[in-house]
């Protein structure tokens, strides 16, 4: 790629990387979550953490934010954060919750890798840490079936992606690139069309025939295939045990520093809404579903939210090398400059909750900081 065009592709991803999203975000950087149930839970008289008010929590409106919809909904961060509020806020994508994260405006978030490592570089290693994993798979290529049959019927085709340079786009670039086709990163042209859609606007899309598939997360990929369209590639059998990271935990670097107890306690509630979760696989789906009617008005219907779910790996472990390995992706589509990761994870505190929890350590990838 030439150097002008690599400069101007670069510059478009920051534009994204910080714009606040004013056109998805009515609130701020993002939307209050509609449950006011939270202050009614905080036990009276109970001890604040770290003599903190609140601990602020951002997430999507997303199934693959699984941990925290079910965390919210049966109270695990209320639990563990007694005297402390837990306060919710929804967003609908990467770059508006990094911006709450920088501002302040959120403590922690669930998020996906490609804003985490973008956050991460912009601010020069300096604005926040990776301190969990959440999630793992629900990426899938759905595609009419009456125009596209086979994997090699996708050139030449509209494919939709959720943003330029957001994890799945980065990742259907890569795919494109595997396949020996060409497209520009920046404009999406070439032997494929690259359609950057908001994913509340792809199903319709689909419909009136403007794209011919997406690469999309659940449950966008399940709307789709209930409008007619089929799963053509689970981007989870192109990865190492058919694992990969979708949803990460981050913290502000000054919040870890000042409020280790309060860090450690959502950790903790973490690692016990997955653990309930993994247990009660159609509680949690119903859990979940009920939270995105909050925080929405609008519950997903069965045939949406039974496929999504299945495809869905709820964990702990942060997947550190496959997020490396997503950056490199991000790099060779030209998206990205080589980053230095160095430092983006500290996952000090998850390895202490998941030892007193008789449960495995994860791993950094020796990207920890040091």
């Amino acid at each position: 790629m030439p150097a002008n065009r690599s400069t101007a592709v670069r510059r478009g991803l920051a534009v994204i990387a910080t714009l606040p999203l004013l056109a998805l975000a009515a609130c701020g950087y993002g939307s209050e979550a509609k449950d006011d149930s939270a202050k009614a839970n905080v036990a009276s008289g109970a001890k604040k953490i770290d003599g903190l008010d609140s601990v602020k929590i951002g997430y999507f409106g997303n199934l693959t934010h699984a941990t925290a919809l079910v965390g919210n909904q049966k109270g695990f961060f209320q639990k563990e954060l007694g005297g402390t509020e837990a306060k919710y806020s929804v967003f609908n994508a990467g770059p508006s919750e990094i911006e709450a994260l920088n501002s302040g405006s959120i403590d922690i978030g669930w998020i996906g890798p490609s804003p985490a490592i973008n956050g991460y570089v912009k601010s020069n290693g300096k604005s926040l840490r990776i301190i969990g994993g959440s999630a793992s798979g629900g990426v899938k290529l759905v595609v009419n079936p009456k125009k596209i049959k086979s994997l090699k019927d996708v050139k030449g085709k509209k494919i939709a992606t959720p943003q330029l340079g957001n994890t799945q786009d980065v990742a259907f670039l890569n795919w494109i690139a595997d396949q020996g086709w060409k497209v520009d990163a920046e404009s999406g042209k070439g032997d494929v069309s690259v359609i950057r859609t908001d994913n509340k606007v792809t199903p319709d899309a689909y419909k009136s025939g403007s794209i011919d598939g997406a690469w999309v997360p659940e449950p966008t990929a399940s709307k789709l295939v209930a409008e007619g369209a089929k799963v053509l590639l689970d981007e989870s059998t192109l990865w190492p045990d058919k694992k990969f990271v979708i949803t990460n935990i981050i913290v502000s670097q000054k919040f870890l520093t000042e409020h280790p107890k309060a860090v450690e306690a959502v950790l903790k509630a973490s690692v016990e809404t997955n653990k309930w979760i993994n247990a009660n696989p159609d509680e949690a789906k119903a859990a979940a579903n009920a939270q995105l009617k909050v925080d929405s008005g609008k519950e997903l219907p069965a045939d949406v939210l039974d496929p999504a779910w299945k495809s869905i790996q709820i964990t702990n472990d942060p997947l550190a090398s496959t997020l490396n390995t997503e950056a490199e992706h991000a790099v060779k589509a030209g998206l990205l400059e080589k980053p230095n990761l160095n430092g983006i994870y500290d996952l000090t505190i998850l390895n202490k909750v998941l030892k007193a929890e008789g449960e495995p350590e994860v791993d950094d990838a020796g990207l920890g900081a040091k």
